[in-house]
Parts: structure tokens; C-alpha cells; sequence
């Protein structure tokens, strides 16, 4: 499932794309600093504290997400271009798909660590902290987007992705609960069992 260089050589084929003529320099950096630290974090803590195969899917998955949205701008990803078209829809919806993956990605690195740290005992507590954290970094987030707005005016305005949309903020962070939930839904098995072979 997992194979590390495997994982590395399509994080670097991704991003190398995505680096390549991206639609704007400015907001494919804001876009994709997420994605840029999470490699020397995971690189950092890979021995001292490894995460399990699924958590390095998951953000693999998360940062090629990541890359897509900061190479065309999250406004204007071509194939959610056609699928608004298609559903008779003005609005390219990439950006939600980003917020989904915000809280589906998170909540399974926050589990993970909670449990392995024995902060709590596995059950509902557990997942209730884990999307409480999820919300949390999802709200942050938001903060974050503000204050780049505020501190860089209009050349922001791709970065923030509300494309009118009065209430974005507060369905980005609607996604993000609705991604962690789901990944706990799908995953709180699995995940169980890829930890006890860790610890």
C-alpha cells in the first residue's frame, strides 16, 4: 500500500508539474505551502515517530490536491469547469473538494497521534476531539486566508476563492467536517489495525 519511494517520486512528479506555467507564481505559493511543508515534516519525524501506510496515502493524496488547486487556482481547475457546465452551475467547486480533503486527511493525523500518544482511549471521545481539531484547523485556516487578503489587497483574490459566494467560509468549514466524519467512517478499521502493527 505504501512504498516510500514510490510515495517520494509522485510528490516530486506532481509537484514539478504543478510548478510548470501554473496560472499565477503568487497564489500557487500561498496554494502550496501546505503541500511544500509537509515533506520535510514527514521526513523529520519518519523514524522517530512513522506513521502508518494509510496516514501516508492520505496526505499524498491531500498535498496532489494541493498542487492541482495551486497550479490553475482553485477558481479554475478545467474538469470542475466541466462538471459545473454540466450540472448548470457557475461556480468551478474545486475548492470544496480541497476542503473536504482539509478534514478527511487531518482527522486520521489527529486519531493517529491522539491514540499513539494515549492522549484518549479509541471510541467516540476520540473521534469527537479528532473532528473538533479538524473544525479548528479549518477555522484557522480561514483566519489564515483573511489575513493574506487584508495584508495583500486584490492579488489575493484567486487565493481566497469565494467566487461570490457570500457564504464560502462557513461551507469550507462545513466540508472539512463532513470530510472528517467520513473518513472516520471509512477508515476507523482499518486505521485500528495499521496501529497495532506500529505500536
Amino acid at each position: 500500500m505504501y512504498k516510500p519511494l514510490i510515495w517520494l517520486g509522485s510528490y516530486l512528479a506532481i509537484l514539478l508539474w504543478s510548478l510548470y506555467q501554473p496560472h499565477d507564481g503568487f497564489t500557487w505559493f500561498l496554494e502550496a505551502v501546505p503541500a511544500l511543508v509537509a515533506l520535510p515534516l514527514l521526513a523529520l519525524t519518519r523514524k522517530r515517530f512513522p506513521l502508518t501506510p494509510l496516514a501516508y496515502v492520505l496526505v499524498l493524496l491531500h498535498c496532489s490536491i494541493l498542487f492541482v488547486g495551486a497550479h490553475y487556482t482553485y477558481a479554475e481547475v478545467p474538469l470542475f469547469d466541466s462538471l459545473a457546465q454540466w450540472m448548470g452551475s457557475e461556480r468551478n467547486n474545486y475548492d470544496k473538494l480541497g476542503h473536504l480533503a482539509q478534514g478527511f486527511v487531518p482527522v486520521i493525523l489527529a486519531r493517529e497521534i491522539m491514540l499513539r500518544k494515549q492522549a484518549v482511549k479509541p471510541g467516540a471521545w476520540c473521534h469527537f476531539l479528532c473532528l473538533c481539531f479538524v473544525l479548528a484547523l479549518s477555522a484557522f485556516y480561514e483566519l489564515i486566508e483573511w489575513w493574506v487578503a487584508v495584508a495583500t489587497g486584490d492579488s489575493a483574490e484567486a487565493f481566497l476563492g469565494t467566487q461570490g459566494y457570500v457564504w464560502d467560509t462557513q461551507s469550507d468549514m462545513l466540508m472539512a467536517l463532513l470530510g472528517g466524519m467520513l473518513a472516520l467512517l471509512l477508515f476507523n478499521r482499518m486505521h485500528d489495525r495499521q496501529l497495532q502493527k506500529i505500536t
